[in-house]
């Protein structure tokens, strides 16, 4: 909150969700969010001027979000744009949605947004499934390839190259809304860190 973002975005999911054969399975215990911890960081969120934000991974993950949190912006990760009871889920209980489009075709994210008509605000993330992702590899045009095949909705960009320029240049090009990982340490264990900004970033 302090660096200017305007929402503070973590991850909800349950180990215990997750298929055994699944090699991360592991590491997604370790990781997990207790309940209690989602209620103290929205708490935290806001007193600094911020909104809290999660991904849910499950449809139990989703019921705790809008329904005990009482969430009304829900981020809907990439391996989620074809999860339609979830995707049907959260159309009934929030206002806004980040939908993020990694691996998915244009026909898809249609498929997706059908789902999603009746929530008033859905941001389409442009979104590059590699952690991270080269600057090469970022193909930034396809935010205005969302805007033009997705005229009724906002076009964003879900960053997981390093650095910054990626996401200035998706601004440039339209982008009205950016995620991008956050870290204080760049060193810390896990795959994310490395492609995180700092607060100096």
């Amino acid at each position: 909150a302090g660096a200017g973002a305007d929402f503070i975005k973590v991850q909800s999911f349950l180990a215990s969700e997750v298929h055994d054969g699944d090699p991360e399975k592991e590491w997604f215990a370790q990781v997990q969010l207790p309940d209690a911890m989602h209620a103290e960081l929205k708490q935290l969120a806001e007193a600094h001027g911020a909104a809290f934000l999660s991904a849910p991974f499950s449809l139990n993950r989703a019921r705790f979000l809008c329904e005990e949190l009482g969430l009304r912006a829900i981020k809907l990760a990439s391996s989620e744009l074809l999860n339609f009871p979830l995707l049907d889920y959260v159309a009934q209980h929030a206002e806004t949605v980040f939908l993020s489009t990694g691996l998915a075709t244009l026909d898809e994210v249609a498929e997706a947004l059908r789902h999603l008509e009746r929530v008033p605000t859905v941001y389409v993330l442009h979104c590059v499934a590699v952690y991270p992702a080269s600057d090469e590899d970022a193909n930034l045009r396809a935010i205005q390839t969302l805007q033009q095949r997705f005229p009724h909705r906002p076009a964003g960009y879900s960053d997981h190259t390093l650095g910054i320029a990626a996401s200035v240049v998706a601004v440039g090009l339209g982008a009205r809304v950016i995620e991008k990982h956050f870290t204080l340490d760049k060193q810390l264990p896990g795959t994310d860190h490395v492609l995180s900004v700092t607060p100096r970033e």
